[in-house]
């Protein structure tokens, strides 16, 4: 039986502060339900969707996932721990931005599997600006760290604001570049752990000149610790955020690569500067020059080819994220036991297309939605491209 969201539990009468969408306490259930465990950006959507509010779905998460096969219910923070991490970052001078909201890049929203919420250190400006990402080799050359510095001071000049990972050698010669010039909010770094655990540790003080003048954002925990699966979650935000992605010197094996595959499937533009084939830094930049990439030499490249784009870009309006127009929500026991095994018969390890299994399953598409849900929130199915679904194994 379909239900309508409760109303939003309690917290303070008050309401959003200006430019922002969500009450604290939707800021509150945003944050619980994007930190519980198998929830991930885009099972956030998908739940948000299904139940009208973060805090309905909340409710309903012990009965998806014991339905998916899970005895205990997804693992998540409780209010007074997610209250105690807000306090937290407002004691460091962060603060959780909403998708949707002013300060939320808007190249970002758009993402499917966009973060819900991003801890932002710094000034809200550089984000509400035209982005472009300069990405590339840790272990860079002195030519490839002069070249990205060049670029850099080119386009901030330009009135871009460059986006990077805050990594050793290309990375950090950019978002020094920028912050060179002496203009507020020129420079965006994306942190692949929380605010309280930057990495690398030698660039700390970098991180710091940034969070005054301009901007550093995470969307894991505050404490958390980045592993290496981090990392390229931190480069989709890097390329999302951004129209372009510029590629200074890449190994063929290489995170920047990730991030210009990441780039293209997002659909911006990607560009590299050519390096010598004696080089093994180059080799990755090269190939993607001859795989279609941008030939790059001068910021002029980069200008000329973004503007457009830029200049044409319709101005999205800020709405309530994710909230399906008035009506029921929620969801019923889903389909019935026979349709319900046909449905999981037809999924595998092979990531399936959500629309194929309605046609094959011959069960509804919210019917499918619920049970995809259940299996997710059991840990029993992943969502690895828009779309797509794919059985977990083991």
């Amino acid at each position: 039986m379909a239900r309508r969201p409760p109303p939003d539990p309690a917290g303070p009468a008050k309401g959003p502060e200006k430019g922002e969408l969500l009450s604290p306490a939707q800021r509150l259930d945003w944050l619980r339900l994007i930190r519980t465990e198998n929830v991930g950006p885009r099972t956030f959507r998908a739940l948000i969707n299904q139940y009208g509010g973060a805090a309905a779905a909340l409710d309903a998460l012990p009965t998806l996932a014991r339905r998916g096969g899970r005895l205990m219910p997804p693992q998540g923070p409780s209010r007074a721990e997610a209250e105690a991490e807000i306090a937290a970052l407002a004691a460091r001078r962060a603060r959780l931005v909403a998708l949707g909201e002013a300060d939320y890049p808007e190249a970002l929203r758009a993402l499917d599997d966009a973060p819900p919420l991003l801890a932002v250190r710094g000034s809200g400006a550089a984000l509400r600006g035209r982005i472009v990402a300069i990405v590339g080799a840790r272990n860079a050359s002195a030519a490839g760290r002069t070249m990205a510095a060049r670029l850099t001071r080119d386009l901030v000049s330009a009135g871009w604001v460059v986006a990077s990972g805050l990594a050793r050698g290309i990375d950090a010669a950019a978002h020094a570049a920028a912050l060179e010039g002496g203009r507020a909010d020129a420079t965006i770094g994306v942190l692949a752990g929380g605010l309280a655990r930057p990495y690398p540790t030698e660039n700390l003080g970098l991180i710091e000149e940034m969070a005054a003048r301009g901007a550093v954002v995470s969307e894991m925990p505050l404490n958390w610790e980045a592993r290496a699966r981090d990392f390229p979650r931190r480069n989709r935000i890097v390329s999302g955020m951004a129209l372009g992605v510029i590629v200074v010197e890449a190994a063929e094996r290489s995170g920047s690569l990730i991030t210009a595959r990441l780039a293209a499937e997002q659909g911006r533009e990607v560009f590299a500067v050519p390096g010598s084939p004696l080089d093994p830094r180059s080799g990755g930049a090269n190939r993607l020059i001859k795989q279609g990439a941008t030939l790059v030499t001068d910021a002029a490249d980069v200008i000329e080819a973004l503007t457009p784009i830029a200049t044409r870009r319709p101005d999205i309006a800020i709405e309530a994220p994710f909230i399906p127009p008035a009506g029921d929500f929620g969801a019923d026991a889903g389909p019935g036991e026979d349709a319900r095994a046909r449905l999981i018969g037809l999924l595998s390890p092979v990531p399936t297309q959500v629309d194929d299994l309605v046609r094959l399953s011959g069960v509804t598409p919210g019917e499918v939605q619920i049970v995809l849900l259940e299996l997710e929130l059991a840990g029993r199915l992943d969502r690895p491209g828009t779309g797509l679904v794919a059985l977990r194994m083991g």
